[in-house]
């Protein structure tokens, strides 16, 4: 084969290179990614996937647009309903929406953070926040998420953005209403302890009463008792005795003499 018949086929692969170099008939959408194919200014009906897509040099080209899942720390000054200032820090997750990229990018185009995302999660954030008075927003942080999400999820899902999480991570009052915070909650604390303490002495002086009661009760079975039956009291006398003969200054009886002379037993 002469060098003629060489310089043919190699001219030819030189000249494709060239031409795939220059004119560039070939895009790549990469992963976690969504193609929008523009074609003379006109965005095309659907999102391309990911892998290699051809396209008409100098006519058309695409755009990729990301679709992964975003996550994003920010913070927000507002004020809370009883007008105090608070400094809220939060996290949202979202994505664009893959099968609505190219209506994104026709619509916004590729700044759809700034233009529709933080607008509307910032006002989300300051609706939600300015119901609930400071104190209460500290002890009902987990619900007040839970709304913003809600709402989030409703206003975004329709200009193809998905929330698919949001989270208050810290919420910072001024220094003087912190204070005030915990020195009311010190005063509450004071008070449960010693509201405690009164129910504790008011049950205790009640079991009292019940024994006073109770005991003032068997005192008076017992003295009606003793009215009743002579030889009960008698009984009684014998049971408080320690054996020891009393002695007295003027005669020499003996006490309950009656009632042993009544016990023993005559002799026939």
């Amino acid at each position: 084969m002469d060098s003629k018949n060489l310089a043919t086929p190699v001219m030819v692969t030189l000249l494709l290179i060239v031409f795939i170099i220059i004119c560039n008939p070939i895009a790549i959408v990469g992963v976690g990614e969504r193609g929008v194919k523009v074609t003379l200014g006109q965005v095309s009906p659907q999102s391309y996937t990911e892998g290699i897509h051809l396209i008409t040099p100098f006519i058309s080209k695409i755009k990729n647009m990301d679709v992964k899942t975003q996550k994003t720390y920010i913070q927000t000054d507002l004020y809370t309903k009883d007008i105090q200032q608070a400094k809220i820090s939060y996290v949202i997750n979202y994505n664009l929406q893959p099968q609505n990229a190219h209506k994104m990018y026709r619509e916004v185009g590729t700044g759809y953070v700034d233009n529709i995302l933080m607008p509307v999660v910032e006002g989300t954030i300051k609706d939600v926040i300015g119901k609930w008075n400071a104190q209460d927003l500290v002890a009902n942080r987990e619900a007040a998420t839970i709304d913003i999400l809600g709402k989030l999820q409703k206003h975004l899902e329709p200009r193809y953005i998905n929330v698919t999480g949001f989270q208050i991570t810290d919420i910072n009052y001024s220094g003087g209403f912190e204070r005030a915070i915990e020195s009311k909650v010190t005063a509450e604390q004071e008070a449960l302890k010693a509201k405690n303490r009164t129910v504790q002495i008011q049950e205790e002086a009640k079991q009292k009463i019940i024994s006073a009661e109770a005991e003032a009760k068997s005192m008076a079975i017992r003295a009606n008792a003793l009215t009743q039956n002579k030889a009960l009291v008698e009984y009684e006398a014998v049971q408080k005795w320690d054996g020891k003969l009393p002695e007295y200054m003027m005669g020499n009886s003996i006490p309950f003499l009656n009632i042993a002379t009544s016990a023993a037993p005559k002799r026939r």
